[in-house]
């Protein structure tokens, strides 16, 4: 039997051709203004931890790599009931978790990285389990990249601490969130 179909190809040419594509202008097609001003001071964030802006850049790569997938294969109607399910368990605790974020923002004295980190890597599992053998071995490395970047405890200690600049990465980071929870974007 002939396992060819050119729906499959066509899918498969379009995540590659996306994945190619990732750039900012790119960025800017797919998400709204919020959308990326919260993603452009992850990366300043990003880069400031890190020192590095090609480890930064890399991070928000990914992140956009992986997210244009995901969107392909939820378009072309590939994801069966139960994978329907664990992507609506992910938006919902996305979501959660970004309260909790602007929550330990605007609260003194309430952020546990443990928290936001175990969050995170819950977030990680429902993705993988939800796009599950719809994505290459690639792109679920590029998930565990993106998710352990964020979830790194000393990253969000850092972000959430006292000292300058990541006091104001944070501002606008939950700034942004905080726009995206009122017009239910995340």
């Amino acid at each position: 039997m002939d396992t060819f179909s050119t729906q499959s190809l066509a899918l498969k040419a379009q995540k590659k051709v996306l994945s190619k594509m990732s750039s900012k202008a790119m960025v800017a097609v797919f998400a709204d203004d919020t959308s990326t001003q919260v993603l452009d001071e992850l990366y300043r964030a990003s880069k400031e931890f890190t020192r590095s802006r090609k480890e930064a850049q890399r991070v928000l790569k990914d992140l956009v790599k992986v997210a244009v997938k995901v969107a392909v294969v939820l378009r072309a109607g590939r994801l069966g009931a139960d994978q329907l399910a664990q992507l609506g368990h992910f938006r919902r605790r996305a979501r959660s978790l970004a309260m909790t974020a602007v929550s330990f923002q605007q609260v003194a004295f309430t952020f546990d990285r443990r928290v936001l980190a175990a969050g995170l890597l819950e977030c990680r599992d429902l993705l993988h389990q939800a796009t599950g053998p719809h994505l290459t071995a690639k792109s679920h490395g590029r998930i565990n990249h993106v998710f352990g970047h964020f979830a790194n405890g000393d990253f969000l200690a850092a972000l959430y601490g006292p000292a300058e600049p990541y006091c104001s990465h944070l501002q606008r980071i939950c700034d942004g969130l905080g726009r995206m929870l009122d017009t239910d974007s995340i």
